[in-house]
C-alpha cells in the first residue's frame, strides 16, 4: 500500500515531463520512434466522432462561449452560473 502511495505520483510525474520532453522535441527521430507505438495503439482504440457527437460539441462549445465573452453579461445574469475548473 505504501508504495502505491509514493510510486504513483512519482510515475505520474516522470511520465509528465517525458510527455512534455516528447512534445518540445517531436521533429528528433529517436523521440518520433519512441511515439510510434503508443500512437499506433491510439488509432485502435479511437474513432472519429460522429455527426451526433459533433452536433452536441458545437452546441456546448456555443454555450460556453456565450457565458464566457467578457462584457456581455452582467453580475446578475451570470448568478447561479457553476464553474468547473
Amino acid at each position: 500500500m505504501i508504495t502505491r502511495i509514493v510510486g504513483v505520483p512519482l510515475i505520474a510525474g516522470i511520465s509528465f515531463e517525458l510527455i512534455k520532453f516528447a512534445g518540445k522535441n517531436r521533429s528528433r527521430g529517436w523521440v518520433r520512434a519512441l511515439m510510434w507505438p503508443g500512437l499506433k495503439l491510439q488509432l485502435l482504440t479511437t474513432r472519429e466522432p460522429d455527426l451526433q457527437q459533433l452536433e452536441v460539441a458545437i452546441a456546448s462549445l456555443q454555450a460556453v462561449l456565450e457565458l464566457e465573452t467578457p462584457g456581455q453579461l452582467s453580475a446578475e445574469d451570470l448568478v447561479g452560473v457553476e464553474v468547473v475548473a
